[in-house]
């Protein structure tokens, strides 16, 4: 008998790992995926007829492909993966796959207009930063003129907080993403929707913090294992923080299947897990 699942569950932070994804990147991955974090999955690459098998093994309906912006281009181990790829990947699969535009501050105005073509012509709808990728915290000016086109656009912005890796040896990079700095951009820009994806790990009390003290921030589950969650993290999704929490796996670090039993092996309550599985994401994303 066919496994159910309580939820049709949307994951908000999947990469793409189609071979042709995997060519833009710099190198790194299987040192640091299957090395460093003991993925599963294929390092030559994952179809996303695949991907979509393995989604639906897990019971997500519907995945947020992000195009990572990783660095300024030509620095060691630093790489941007063109929106086109994913583009043709919703066009593919309407209604399964969606995008998520990567931010590189440096870009300045070209990547404002970068951001603003892929929301109206390519069907993206919201934006992904890594901070610690440019060495500036999230409160840089250099990010604002972002941060006011995502308002204008109405979509949301996820980005990495809390601490991050080692991905390329030859540019180990800081952890400039604690969750605090969100306090300053949720108060110039409070009608844009934060994400702080990867749960805020180590600093998760003030992540839960952040979203407790504003209503446009949220935060996102996914690249750490939900079975070595902080408990004040789990006891927040099941409790005054159910509308305020999105799931995610950031796939490959996670697999999907492996997800989604940690998850219900935490036995959250019957509201908060379909908030948490989907609900909060059609609701913050505008979706159906």
């Amino acid at each position: 008998m066919a496994q159910t699942f309580p939820v049709a569950a949307i994951d908000i932070v999947s990469g793409i790992w189609t071979e042709e994804a995997i060519s833009h990147r710099a190198g790194w991955q299987d040192q640091f995926f299957a090395g460093k974090m003991k993925s599963k999955t294929s390092m030559k690459g994952v179809s996303l007829e695949d991907q979509l098998a393995q989604m639906a093994e897990a019971g997500i309906e519907r995945a947020f492909l992000f195009a990572p912006k990783a660095g300024r281009k030509g620095l060691p181990g630093s790489f941007h993966l063109p929106y086109e790829v994913i583009a043709r990947a919703i066009e593919k699969y309407p209604g399964r796959f969606y995008g998520m535009a990567g931010l590189d501050p440096y870009e300045g105005m070209n990547g404002v207009r970068a951001l603003e073509d892929a929301v109206k012509n390519m069907g993206f709808i919201g934006a992904h930063l890594y901070p610690h990728w440019f060495d500036l915290p999230p409160d840089h000016a250099k990010y604002y003129p972002f941060y006011a086109k995502c308002c204008e656009l109405g979509v949301p912005l996820q980005m990495q907080v809390g601490q991050s890796m080692v991905y390329s040896k030859e540019q180990p990079m800081r952890s400039v993403g604690r969750p605090i700095l969100l306090d300053g951009i949720a108060c110039d820009f409070p009608e844009l929707k934060l994400i702080g994806i990867h749960v805020g790990i180590p600093w998760t009390d003030e992540m839960i913090a952040m979203a407790w003290k504003h209503e446009n921030v949220f935060i996102g589950s996914d690249a750490h294992s939900p079975k070595y969650w902080p408990r004040s993290f789990v006891n927040y999704i099941n409790s005054y923080g159910q509308d305020k929490v999105l799931f995610g796996t950031d796939f490959p670090v996670l697999g999907f299947k492996r997800t989604i039993d940690e998850v219900l092996a935490l036995e959250l309550r019957v509201d908060p897990l379909r908030k948490f599985l989907r609900d909060n994401a059609l609701r913050v994303y505008q979706l159906r």
